[in-house]
């Protein structure tokens, strides 16, 4: 796949809604970015941490699911812990998944949410559950 096959995929969804978009990626490693609008605040003018959540939840789902066969393999967030460590009000989020753990059925990654400055905003780890599809009988 590629990032242009990425986004593409993503239109329409969630990822969509809040201006997410994905820059590169590796076997190691998922890169996107969301362009801060007045939709991401909450009343006090600074990015909500939901916003951020879901930024990071997003980029280490999407590193997973580029780590399995689609056609055998589905993936679900299980559990996503995050800190929120400075501010954002505008401008662009830069968020950086990079994988931890690997195994059959779990995937683990630490996320950094940056701004355009390089200044730390938010950090998350992300837990996702690996789950064969069931096969129908033919």
């Amino acid at each position: 796949m590629t990032i242009d096959e990425l986004n593409r995929t993503c239109r329409g969804s969630f990822m969509d809604l809040l201006h997410i978009e994905f820059t590169a990626f590796s076997d190691t490693a998922v890169e996107a970015v969301m362009q801060i609008t007045p939709e991401h605040h909450q009343p006090l003018g600074v990015v909500h941490g939901g916003a951020l959540i879901s930024l990071a939840e997003s980029v280490g789902s999407v590193g997973s699911v580029l780590q399995v066969d689609p056609e055998k393999f589905s993936v679900y967030g299980s559990v996503v812990y995050t800190q929120h460590l400075s501010p954002a009000r505008e401008g662009k989020l830069v968020a950086r998944a990079s994988i931890l753990s690997k195994s059959d059925f779990k995937h683990i990654w630490d996320v950094e949410i940056r701004d355009e400055k390089g200044q730390l905003i938010s950090i998350s780890r992300v837990t996702n559950s690996i789950k064969p599809i069931k096969q129908e009988a033919d």
